[in-house]
């Protein structure tokens, strides 16, 4: 099958969506389909406001028609709500193609942490969005009871994975991050305002914190939180290190819907510790971490969790299994010559 894939999320960004992506595209090639993707990498941009580090594509409907139908798609996604997907969706009403789309991320609450703008304004556009795709993939119940809530409701569950190549319970732990005092805490992902950082912390849990990753709020929380250890962004077998050496992670975010960090460190033998909100209540349970409405009590009952049980509950988490549930989901275009004959 030639599957075209549309996203305004891409590399060199970093997060949740083009990690999804990129792994679901390897597994999904594995099988032997043909995949394009359509990405920011492709047209002119500009970079979008408060977070410059992510380019706003500048495409026309019918540039991107035109690479769908000169790849000769036989099945089409739609990945995210941006520029580029807009005009795939058009191009696809105006042809009349079957397409599915996804939520992955929050967007109506993101832009009321920023903004202070009313979310339900944005669940307007968002309802608006994937109301014509054949199916909207979500990550766990939780975000599908989220959709079905505001009108979207042809939803199809799509799971997440871990690459168990990289992230393992057996291999090195980062020394630097050992030989700080205990426990050690950690947070792991983009140092935004919507991720909630400023909650971890603040927390008041003896030990030392850890913050990896980069993003527009992280020269401010260094400066008001000086005793953190900020080590900007790591990836590959130098994460699963960092992984491995903490003895908790800390996910404060009350805005995502899956949080793949979370199998990572599970993976690697690391306890969660969160708030009981949607992402964290899905991926996790009382075996593996601990959830509660004040963060220093989650942290103090994740760090009793054994090791070798997150290492083995990880195991549920399979990127062969999410690429299959995405198949499953698409939407094959019928060819245009069966659809006359109809």
């Amino acid at each position: 099958m030639r599957i075209a894939i549309v996203t305004d999320a891409w590399s060199p960004q970093v997060n949740g969506v083009v990690r999804t992506l990129q792994s679901v595209r390897a597994e999904v090639e594995a099988m032997g389909h043909e995949v394009l993707v359509i990405a920011p990498d492709s047209f002119v941009s500009m970079p979008c406001p408060t977070y410059p580090e992510i380019r706003l594509a500048l495409a026309r409907s019918a540039v991107v028609g035109r690479r769908i139908e000169a790849f000769g798609a036989e099945g089409i996604h739609l990945a995210t709500e941006g520029p580029i997907c807009l005009a795939a969706r058009k191009y696809c009403l105006r042809r009349g193609l079957p397409f599915t789309t996804a939520y992955h991320t929050q967007f109506p609450d993101y832009v009321a942490a920023r903004t202070g703008a009313d979310p339900e304004w944005i669940w307007r556009y968002i309802r608006w969005f994937h109301a014509p795709a054949e199916a909207v993939l979500s990550s766990t119940p939780t975000v599908a009871a989220t959709l079905a809530d505001h009108g979207i409701v042809r939803s199809r569950p799509w799971g997440r994975g871990v690459d168990f190549s990289v992230f393992g319970s057996d291999g090195a732990r980062d020394p630097d991050i050992r030989a700080l005092d205990g426990p050690i805490q950690l947070y792991v992902g983009r140092i935004a305002v919507e991720k909630n950082i400023e909650a971890f912390l603040a927390s008041r849990h003896p030990g030392t914190k850890v913050v990896i990753g980069h993003g527009p709020a992280r020269a401010d929380l260094e400066r008001r939180f000086p005793d953190a250890h900020f080590l900007g962004a790591r990836h590959g077998a130098a994460l699963a290190a960092a992984y491995r050496a903490a003895d908790v992670l800390v996910f404060p975010s009350r805005t995502d819907t899956f949080g793949l960090v979370m199998a990572e460190a599970l993976a690697c033998g690391t306890p969660v510790a969160a708030y009981p909100v949607a992402g964290p209540i899905d991926v996790i349970d009382d075996r593996v971490g601990a959830m509660d409405e004040d963060i220093d009590v989650a942290i103090a009952a994740a760090l009793n969790r054994p090791r070798w049980r997150c290492a083995a509950y990880a195991a549920r988490f399979s990127w062969p299994a999410s690429a299959r549930q995405f198949l499953d989901a698409l939407a094959p275009i019928v060819p245009q010559r069966d659809r006359l004959a109809a």
